[in-house]
């Protein structure tokens, strides 16, 4: 078989896969909190066909290889870590966080779950949980008939208890920052996991040690760019139909070798 059907077919599904990222970023464009994804890929491969060579005697010019190379592969899909823009909703317990770190979330299992989304809302029993009625944490009660809802930067939680005219401490959000936000795992529902390659996270309260200041009624928008993604769209798509023209050069090439018997 002609090697470059392969190359060309190698450099197809990169383009697809490409596509397949870009559409992903362009659904979520409207997520809270969402991060853009972008593709790398690396060279497979060469083929030597020949090596180096001295020309003349030992002193002489040397010259370099002869490689043919034979397409390209995913070697990973990077998150891009830059902050959307916080949008306000003026919703007390909506909460955006301005700089670095996450939220810390505990799934229903116990298992810790980290996510920059704080479209939070108050459960029926009192609790500061996420839109899917998880816990945030630590789990912060806002008791019954409580007003004035405040929640600082540095994530101090109060509010006016009934029949009090002062307000009260509730509670303290804990954010929790990672080496590597990038090797974060995404489950989906806009939460991560930590993995050996984010690191262990490092958990302090907004403003110290480098976290990022809260923002009581306001939350972070995606940072997905629509125009560069358009661009990269139409950029995938013209790099996809030249690996195309090059697969059937090669079958026209191909066909044209074999007739040359009859």
């Amino acid at each position: 078989m002609n090697p470059a059907l392969n190359t060309a077919a190698t450099g197809m599904a990169a383009q697809q896969t490409r596509t397949d990222v870009i559409a992903n970023n362009l659904a979520n464009v409207n997520t809270t909190s969402f991060k853009s994804s972008r593709p790398n890929f690396v060279d497979l491969l060469y083929q030597t066909v020949q090596g180096q060579q001295t020309v003349g005697s030992g002193d002489a010019n040397t010259t370099q290889a002869i490689q043919v190379g034979r397409g390209t592969r995913l070697v990973g899909i990077e998150r891009v870590q830059s902050q959307g823009a916080l949008a306000q909703t003026s919703s007390p317990t909506d909460i955006g966080i301005n700089g670095e770190g996450y939220f810390q979330v505990q799934q229903a299992n116990g298992q810790l779950s980290y996510t920059r989304d704080g479209s939070f809302q108050i459960s029926d029993q009192g609790t500061l949980v996420t839109s899917d009625g998880l816990t945030v944490v630590p789990g912060i009660k806002i008791p019954p008939n409580a007003s004035n809802l405040t929640i600082s930067g540095n994530g101090i939680v109060s509010a006016t208890q009934a029949g009090s005219t002062t307000s009260t401490e509730l509670g303290r959000i804990e954010l929790a920052r990672f080496a590597n936000s990038a090797g974060l795992l995404a489950l989906g529902g806009n939460l991560y996991q930590s993995t050996a390659a984010s690191g262990e996270p490092v958990t302090g309260y907004p403003q110290d040690d480098g976290l990022g200041q809260l923002q009581q009624g306001y939350l972070e928008g995606s940072n997905v760019d629509i125009v560069q993604e358009m661009v990269n769209m139409i950029d995938a798509q013209r790099a996809y139909e030249i690996n195309s023209k090059a697969i059937s050069n090669s079958d026209t090439m191909m066909g044209m070798a074999n007739n040359l018997i009859r």
